[in-house]
């Protein structure tokens, strides 16, 4: 149910037309499922493709209707927030952990956590520049604990 990339950079480049043509405020998300690598190791894949599933369902349902959400590769996951600042989207991915690690994954009685950096986005920034600064801050996020968002 999430986009692909290719969804994404359609998506993501109406999002930056809108905040460079009306101003406002854009945040950009990765999301990086927490010892993912663990699960599929002693679950076998079918486990993984139920925690990705689970995982986007989650999300979809507690975001809002104008979040994207996309797989970006592997267990990596990547939204955009309109309208949204930095502070707001930690608040937001705060809450979307919440709910996620709250929830066994079907049929494998198993909870997971994700690390998520966040950063703003002003239009002036090329989409790989900006998935370098959120990717950096979910690396923070993995080296400091996991289970947690950074602001970038």
């Amino acid at each position: 149910g999430a986009l692909n990339r290719r969804g994404f950079e359609r998506a993501y480049a109406a999002e930056v037309a809108r905040v460079r043509r009306r101003g406002g405020h854009l945040a950009l998300v990765m999301i990086d499922l927490d010892d993912f690598k663990m699960l599929n190791d002693c679950h076998g894949y079918l486990a993984g493709d139920r925690a990705l599933a689970h995982f986007v369902s989650v999300l979809q349902a507690t975001m809002r209707p104008s979040d994207v959400l996309c797989r970006f590769g592997g267990e990596e996951f990547v939204m955009l927030l309109p309208d949204t600042t930095v502070a707001d989207a930690c608040t937001a991915v705060r809450r979307f952990l919440a709910a996620f690690s709250s929830l066994a994954i079907p049929e494998l009685d198993q909870s997971m956590t994700f690390s998520a950096g966040a950063v703003g986005h002003d239009g002036s920034e090329s989409l790989d520049g900006a998935l370098e600064r959120a990717d950096a801050a979910t690396y923070a996020a993995k080296r400091t604990g996991k289970n947690r968002v950074v602001a970038g």
